[in-house]
């Protein structure tokens, strides 16, 4: 099992920076940051961009993995993400994962735009992924879809990682589920919408399962989001019972949230740090 933690993009990097060191020192695999305009309840709280918080949290780092968690076409164009993609992998010396979903309701319209039905968003999903391994492997593409377009897109001078960063698809309907099983280099999830503990474990079984039938044998790195239906950090107990839960159904990594004061993920970082030291090297 690989653990990760996620670091919302809502301080100043003078905090912030800190936090992403942390996080190496206490011994996570890797660590993302949430890739929005706006977010849940936070939209009155202050946020920060994406790609310059990861870049940034790069050069504060030496071997944690970095991720997006996760980046969408909402508000992106593959082209331009190629570049912001490129250049974490580059500064992070090959530390980048890039986290790709279909996107949320807030991002999507935005900056305008029609309300795509969710058909539309899975269609516009997949094209922005196929589009984006194209550019990361390509040089030079001429591409014309339905919802992008690149005339010569060059893709100079090429990712770190060869032959380019792992994706790792987000996705719980039977569409994305099939998406990630063809062309994921790992697939994430945060489970179905759920009242309790044991209903919202059963709907990630029941995914993990169908994804099971998709793969067929064949072996996919598997992210579980841990704290949709309670925060795992809430005490060293609750979170090796759900990292327990989450092994038994085949996930390779799990991802908790750093504690906030108050709101989404509350907690404390001395639970954090006991759990960093003391739960997860023993779950290794």
């Amino acid at each position: 099992m690989r653990f990760g933690i996620a670091i919302l993009p809502e301080y100043r990097w003078q905090q912030a920076a800190p936090l992403w060191r942390r996080a190496e020192e206490y011994g996570f695999d890797h660590a993302w940051t949430y890739d929005h305009l706006t977010w849940s309840s936070l939209q009155d709280s202050p946020w920060f961009g994406t790609t310059p918080t990861l870049t940034a949290a790069a050069m504060v780092t030496s071997a944690i993995k970095l991720g997006t968690f996760v980046t969408s076409p909402n508000f992106r164009h593959p082209l331009a993400l190629t570049r912001d993609v490129l250049a974490i992998d580059d500064v992070s010396n090959g530390r980048f994962l890039c986290g790709i979903g279909a996107g949320g309701s807030l991002d999507a319209t935005i900056q305008g735009g029609p309300d795509l039905t969710p058909r539309e968003k899975q269609d516009r999903y997949q094209e922005f992924v196929k589009l984006l391994d194209t550019l990361l492997t390509t040089d030079g593409v001429d591409f014309k879809g339905e919802y992008f377009e690149t005339r010569n897109g060059r893709t100079l001078p090429g990712c770190v990682q060869q032959p380019r960063v792992p994706f790792i698809l987000a996705g719980n309907g039977p569409r994305s589920l099939r998406f990630a099983a063809q062309h994921g280099d790992g697939w994430m999830t945060t489970g179905g919408a759920a009242p309790d503990l044991d209903t919202w474990f059963a709907s990630v079984a029941d995914l993990s399962h169908r994804l099971d039938d998709l793969l067929a044998g064949r072996h996919l790195d598997r992210y579980l989001s841990l704290d949709s239906a309670r925060y795992a950090l809430t005490s060293p107990a609750a979170f090796e019972d759900s990292v327990a839960r989450a092994a038994a159904l085949g996930f390779t990594d799990v991802i908790t949230h750093w504690p906030r004061p108050d709101g989404v993920y509350a907690g404390s970082e001395q639970v954090l740090e006991k759990i960093a030291t003391e739960v997860i090297p023993r779950l290794r």
